[in-house]
């Protein structure tokens, strides 16, 4: 398992990476045609979508990867064919009941949750592709589990590929000119993309379990499998629902609260637009490779203290919280040495580099912070995730409440809010992991991190000031391999000798 975690997770990172070049050319393509404001709209609408998939099927993969990795393990296939097809009619019914709940209660949604009426019918052309994800997280849970990744990785790359394409399609056909249509058509492109990913999805599972070696053996009823999966999705489903409302209450927040400071509401729109679709979509981009690891470090982690094997976890754990600091300091560099260029480089704008400077402060704890889900989700910690997202999620809403009101501060309230947050989950899950593991961190390395975060830093902003005659470009690319190459070179070197 141990070389299979790492080569898999190899394989789902080129993947993500792949299919997250691919939504960031999707962002940068809304971007010009939407504008600031339309950027804004856009993402009001998002929190809702997400808000309702979580109520469908939030813990759902994570439930099944980790039953799918036990069953797998002692060839226990017709217990696991069986779990997927009892949860997949459990979701399917669920899914529609509250999808369909939602369509009808767009417009409701639109004029009083959002209060932007321009959304509703970009609501009532999510409610399909919330059905089709309930059933698709269905068989990437099993496809994780099992350690199948090549082809589901291949249909979420085919998937975003396709997503830019229908969209342009689309607004060539309906000759769609306002910010309204053209946020709905954005959507009924997601729709259209989460169906095909569903369908092939679905092809490749079919043939996965024909290969299923045919073995008669006693399976639990229907009623204690699906319990197994719930009592696992459950607390996860909640944590993701509770985030979610969270999350959306938070999005809604901001416009009203940069409103009353002054700002007039489609200013306020291109705020938000700027620094949630823009700036933060180029420095949470490395969160591309924390969520791959996350995503097997769940069912790496309960195979190997299904083994009672407390060392290797806690080495696993060290490994994974150090890999995840790393790369939130290397975008902390390279977000304040050049804040401008990158906004500039994959947005074709000077007015990012404020926003991309504030919101790649956080990123060391966040991204540390954010590996926390799949260390304890791999322990058995659901309930223990739920408190303390609750705690979190409270305090995020009250910050944004009062930062983002202050006219001085504005939308940047979003980055304090961040730091604050990060540093609080950092802090309550780790304690929660070191009672169960002893991790033992080494100050000393963590100081050497720091020393040598400071010492790239003023490496590459010599470099910046004194190679003037590179294209902005290539200068940023070079910069990019250095200092990743710097910290993967220290992270290896601890990893052999073992050091973390």
């Amino acid at each position: 398992m141990k070389d299979g975690f790492y080569k898999n997770s190899m394989i789902l990172t080129l993947s993500n990476l792949t299919t997250g070049i691919l939504g960031f050319i999707f962002s940068i393509y809304l971007s010009k045609i939407l504008g600031p404001e339309g950027m804004g709209l856009y993402g009001l609408v998002m929190p809702i979508y997400n808000l309702f998939i979580c109520l469908m099927t939030a813990g759902v993969i994570a439930a099944i990867s980790k039953i799918s990795a036990i069953y797998a393990s002692s060839n226990d296939y017709n217990n696991l064919t069986k779990t997927i097809r009892t949860v997949a009619f459990f979701n399917f019914i669920w899914a529609m009941i509250v999808g369909i709940l939602v369509f009808f209660f767009s417009p409701t949604i639109g004029h009083y949750w959002v209060k932007d009426s321009r959304t509703m019918k970009a609501i009532m052309v999510t409610c399909p592709a919330m059905i089709f994800i309930a059933l698709s997280n269905i068989l990437k849970g099993y496809f994780y589990g099992t350690s199948k990744i090549s082809m589901p990785a291949f249909i979420d790359i085919l998937e975003k590929a396709f997503r830019i394409f229908v969209l342009a399609l689309l607004i060539y056909i309906f000759k769609a000119d306002s910010l309204e249509k053209l946020v709905t058509l954005a959507y009924i492109s997601i729709c259209y993309g989460e169906f095909q990913s569903l369908a092939l999805l679905y092809f490749y599972y079919k043939f996965s379990i024909s290969k299923h070696p045919k073995i008669k053996t006693k399976t639990e009823g229907r009623a204690q499998l699906l319990f197994d999966v719930l009592i696992v999705s459950v607390p996860l489903c909640l944590n993701g629902f509770i985030i979610s409302i969270f999350t959306t209450i938070a999005t809604l927040i901001v416009p009203r609260r940069l409103v009353a400071t002054g700002f007039q509401y489609s200013e306020a729109l291109s705020m938000i637009g700027k620094y949630s679709g823009m700036a933060l979509a180029i420095v949470t981009f490395p969160m591309i490779i924390i969520a791959s690891i996350n995503t097997l470090l769940i069912p790496d982690l309960s195979q190997t203290m299904n083994k009672k094997d407390h060392f290797s976890a806690s080495k696993r754990i060290k490994e994974v919280i150090s890999l995840a600091f790393i790369i939130g300091l290397c975008t902390l560099i390279l977000g304040q040495t050049f804040s401008s260029e990158l906004g500039k480089m994959f947005f074709s704008r000077n007015d990012l580099g404020g926003y991309i400077k504030a919101s790649s402060l956080a990123m060391p704890l966040f991204f540390t912070s954010v590996t926390m889900f799949g260390i304890l989700n791999g322990l058995g910690k659901q309930t223990i995730i739920l408190r303390n997202n609750i705690i979190t999620e409270i305090l995020e809403i009250l910050c944004l409440y009062v930062f983002t009101g202050i006219s001085s501060i504005n939308v940047f309230g979003f980055a304090i809010t961040m730091f604050i947050i990060s540093t609080l989950s950092l802090i309550l899950n780790l304690y929660e992991v070191n009672k169960q593991i002893a991790l033992d961190f080494s100050f000393i390395n963590i100081l050497i991190y720091i020393l040598a975060g400071i010492l790239c830093y003023l490496l590459l902003k010599t470099c910046s000031l004194n190679l003037n005659f590179l294209n902005f470009k290539v200068k940023i690319i070079l910069s990019m391999l250095l200092c990743f190459g710097m910290f993967s070179f220290l992270l290896l070197t601890f990893r052999k000798k073992n050091l973390y």
